[in-house]
């Protein structure tokens, strides 16, 4: 028996109102949300999330809606306006907002920053995908321009030690992270013990114009926010992490130290 359709409130969230129009749209069309999936190559059951707002589509999802609801790019336009700013999936246009930035403050469970990986880490991260690879060294580029962000890196403890590619790979990604620090590049260690970062990994941007936006991982994906109230968690978490932190010097030490000790 088809699920009836939830009386969305268009007025209550961008997600909201862009599930509202494509259901507009679908209904206008006489298709079922099969019938439409099939059209698009997408789960009649993805189509019906999307139109009750409890799955965020990429702009894929709305390139390929419009041609077969003949909306005229409606949809397209409709994502560009209201879902772009919002939340998304796994670094959707996340790279965009990480080169507007004038500061990122960084906080990092599990492994190493992407914009400080060495080539070597990040394949073995990446499971050798070539197009993955450049796509992040090309991330990097950031940090070799004329005004770069200044980047404020706190790293657990544990991601020292935690074997990324093999020992080789991992002295030289110790090594690069004690290169690479400088006055606009700090890198602090914080011990692998309890404290405010435990929930995971995440990535605040301050832009030019001092707004924010910050990107958060999860188990079943990266999310893009630039709601008010998770900036601002965010931001407490960070100072918080932060103050548990080892002062940059002692921090490069502990890098150098166990890049030795542990990974030669």
């Amino acid at each position: 028996m088809p699920r009836r359709p939830n009386p969305l409130d268009p007025s209550s969230s961008p997600l909201a109102l862009f599930g509202s129009e494509l259901r507009t749209y679908r209904e206008r069309s006489g298709l079922s949300q099969e019938q439409l999936g099939s059209k698009t190559n997408y789960a009649g059951s993805f189509v019906g999330a999307v139109e009750r707002a409890e799955e965020m589509p990429r702009r894929e999802f709305a390139l390929k809606m419009d041609p077969a609801l003949d909306t005229g790019d409606a949809l397209t336009r409709l994502w560009d306006g209201l879902l772009k700013p919002s939340v998304y999936p796994s670094w959707f246009d996340w790279h965009l907002h990480e080169a507007d930035a004038t500061v990122l403050r960084s906080f990092q469970l599990s492994v190493v920053d992407g914009l400080l990986q060495t080539e070597d880490y990040a394949r073995d991260l990446l499971y050798g995908d070539e197009t993955a690879v450049a796509g992040r060294m090309a991330r990097q580029e950031i940090l070799e321009r004329e005004d770069p962000p200044l980047v404020i890196c706190v790293l657990d403890e544990s991601v020292l030690w935690r074997e990324v590619g093999g020992p080789e790979v991992m002295r030289a990604q110790l090594d690069h992270l004690v290169a690479v620090a400088s006055e606009r590049i700090s890198i602090h260690v914080v011990p692998s013990r309890r404290h405010r970062g435990i929930n995971g990994s995440f990535v605040l941007a301050t832009l030019e114009d001092r707004s924010e936006v910050a990107y958060v991982e999860t188990s079943a994906r990266g999310i893009t926010t630039g709601e008010p109230q998770d900036l601002a968690t965010l931001a407490e978490r960070f100072e918080a992490i932060r103050s548990r932190a080892l002062p940059v010097d002692q921090s490069l030490e502990l890098i150098a130290r166990t890049a030795e000790e542990r990974w030669t």
